[in-house]
Formats: structure tokens, C-alpha cells, sequence
């Protein structure tokens, strides 16, 4: 209990948010770094995702990327891929990692969102006499929108839990503190940094959260709504 009041006792302390290393500045950096790395696969993975999900091919490929590249353990990755770039390009081997990180969700939620989609729905636009683009951009991805921002949601997450060890290669975020409380042996840093770490990705779930349920398209809700009270009642 003493660890825990020490560490938001460092927290709130003056010195903690004031220069370069304030923990406003490593909140900054720490979004930054997220940002980027997650908008990066995204224009990697939602364009594939949804080339599979439309036309059902390359899923096994795709499934099989994606669980190697979850069981690569990011540290590992991080160091492996600093020796590759070089010493000189660690924040370029350190955004590798992240990107890299973050594509097998993104990519999960893209092809899942329109695997997900009625076939009957599709077939009925067709009948129409949508065209294919017109397919993918009114029904597909309108329909699959609520899943890849899950998958979205994933992978930030992912990575605002992995750009803590950017630390290790100089890149600042909220893994400063611990990084530099294990080597002081200065525990209520190292508590304090993880709990800013926690406290963001807590507040980002929630955000996502938001958007996902804001993206379920206006004429699915109703439809979600009255299942709910079916099976309540029942």
C-alpha cells in the first residue's frame, strides 16, 4: 500500500511535469508513436483484409501470417530487428516492430467484418444490379465497419502496450519511467509508469469502444435491439 501511495506521490510531484522529460511529453510521444504505427498497418492491412474478405481468397495465407506474427514475442522482435537496421536506425527497426505488431489484428477485422456480412445480402445487391465497387463500398464495408474497428482496437492496444519498451532504444513514452525506475532501483517510478501505461489504454478501450458501437450501421441497430429482447424474454 506504501508502494502504491509513493507512486502517486511521484506522479503528482511538480518535477514529474515540468522539461523535456515531463510526463505530459511522454504521454505525447507515447500517442505519437501509436498513432503512427497503427495508421501504418492500416494502410497495409484494411486494403488486403478486405481484397480477402470480398473475394475469399488468400484467407488461409492470411490466418496463418497472422497467428506467426501474434506468437512473435515484441522484445524479441525489437532487438532482432535493431541488429538488422542497425544501431544508427533504431527508431525506424522500433516502428518495424510496432507496424508489424499491429497487422494481424487490423487484418483479422478487415476480412472478418465481411465474412461476417449475410451472403443472401450480397446476393440481393447483385441482383440489383450493383456492380462489384459498388458492392464493396455500399453494403461490405458499411456492414463490416463495426468489426475492423475492433480489430483497430486490438491492435492499438498491442501497441500501446509494446511502445513501452521503445524506452529501451532511446524513443521516450511512458515506459521512461519504468525503464529508468528499474535502473535506480526506484520502484513508485516504475509503479507510477505502469499505471499511466494502464490508465492510457483504459481510456483508448473506451474510446474504441465508442466508435465501434457508433459504427454499426443505422438500419442493422433495430435488428441487434429486438434479438436482445428476444432472448431476454425468452
Amino acid at each position: 500500500m506504501n508502494l502504491l501511495a509513493d507512486a502517486f506521490e511521484w506522479m503528482m510531484a511538480p518535477a514529474q511535469w515540468q522539461g523535456s522529460g515531463a510526463l505530459h511529453v511522454l504521454l505525447g510521444q507515447h500517442l505519437y508513436l501509436t498513432a503512427i504505427a497503427v495508421a501504418l498497418a492500416a494502410l497495409i492491412a484494411v486494403p488486403a483484409g478486405w481484397a480477402i474478405g470480398h473475394t475469399g481468397r488468400g484467407r488461409e495465407i492470411a490466418v496463418g501470417l497472422s497467428g506467426a506474427a501474434r506468437a512473435v514475442p515484441s522484445f524479441g522482435l525489437l532487438i532482432l530487428l535493431v541488429l538488422v537496421f542497425g544501431v544508427l536506425h533504431k527508431p525506424a527497426a522500433a516502428m518495424v516492430t510496432f507496424v508489424i505488431l499491429a497487422i494481424p489484428s487490423v487484418l483479422a477485422g478487415a476480412y472478418s467484418g465481411f465474412e461476417s456480412i449475410d451472403r443472401a445480402v450480397i446476393g440481393a445487391a447483385r441482383a440489383t444490379g450493383m456492380s462489384e465497387w459498388q458492392i464493396l463500398f455500399r453494403v461490405e464495408i458499411p456492414l463490416g465497419l463495426p468489426l475492423l474497428v475492433g480489430g483497430l482496437r486490438s491492435a492499438t492496444l498491442q501497441v500501446i502496450a509494446t511502445v513501452t519498451i521503445a524506452a529501451y532504444v532511446n524513443l521516450g513514452g511512458l515506459g521512461m519511467p519504468i525503464i529508468t525506475g528499474l535502473a535506480l532501483r526506484r520502484y513508485d517510478m516504475v509503479l507510477g509508469g505502469a499505471i499511466l501505461v494502464a490508465a492510457l489504454a483504459i481510456a483508448v478501450d473506451l474510446l474504441f469502444g465508442l466508435a465501434q458501437r457508433l459504427a454499426v450501421p443505422e438500419g442493422v441497430r433495430p435488428r441487434r435491439r429486438l434479438r436482445v429482447r428476444a432472448a431476454l424474454a425468452n
